[in-house]
């Protein structure tokens, strides 16, 4: 999964790097951009960085810092359709932290230089993203023995997202719209105690889900 996904992707940039240099021969001041996603503050912070390599072509890359799993917990118990859960608690997802990374290839389908133009800055953009999320350790006595849940969770996947950037002097505004795909693989070992009898259930746990992806990021040029 994680290296078709990853050749996907790597076949995505090619493509746009050569649309970009076909459809691009003068040379433009590089702006930076700095970005936030508010979108995901209810569990993550998402920090982007977009680099401008030609006029029709960036390079995004991010990071997220993870500090609740809960949205994950709601869904799988929201969109139940009879598919095998995790056997990790509520508390454990929502103390869980994380870190995710990613990187996207940005090519713009019109300039954003074409303003007034209603379509100006609307941009293709193949994302390839990982995360790690770590959930705490879960303390159970049972006859003077302590016995301890663990368990953690790896997220890898493609989103293709379709957006239009607006810019007004330094600030910007990216509102996305897109599909996705992405595995879940999650490790636990939590123990049950039933009649006097103590049982480990040391798991693995593999989903492989599409995904709809709606958001907006907003940053600061920084040069």
């Amino acid at each position: 999964m994680k290296k078709t996904l990853l050749l996907i992707w790597l076949s995505c940039l090619l493509t746009l790097a050569s649309f970009a240099q076909q459809d691009d021969k003068k040379q433009l001041s590089r702006s930076t951009f700095l970005k936030v996603n508010p979108t995901t503050l209810i569990n993550e912070l998402d920090i982007y960085l977009e680099q401008e390599i030609t006029d029709k072509f960036s390079l995004e890359v991010g990071i997220s810092g993870i500090y609740t799993d809960y949205p994950d917990y709601v869904l799988a118990k929201k969109i139940d359709i009879g598919q095998k859960k995790p056997d990790i608690s509520t508390e454990q997802f929502v103390d869980g932290r994380g870190l995710g990374f990613r990187v996207g290839a940005r090519w713009f389908l019109i300039s954003r230089d074409m303003a007034p133009a209603r379509a100006a800055g609307t941009y293709f953009e193949p994302v390839l993203f990982v995360k790690k999320v770590f959930y705490p350790n879960e303390d159970n006595t049972f006859s003077n023995v302590t016995y301890t849940n663990s368990g953690d969770k790896t997220v890898v996947g493609l989103q293709l997202l379709i957006g239009r950037q607006f810019k007004k002097d330094r600030f910007i505004l990216d509102p996305f719209i897109g599909v996705g795909i992405r595995s879940k693989i999650y490790h636990y070992n939590t123990y049950h105690f039933d009649d006097n009898k103590v049982s480990l259930n040391d798991g693995k746990m593999v989903s492989v889900l599409p995904s709809l992806q709606i958001g907006i990021k907003m940053g600061l040029k920084l040069r």
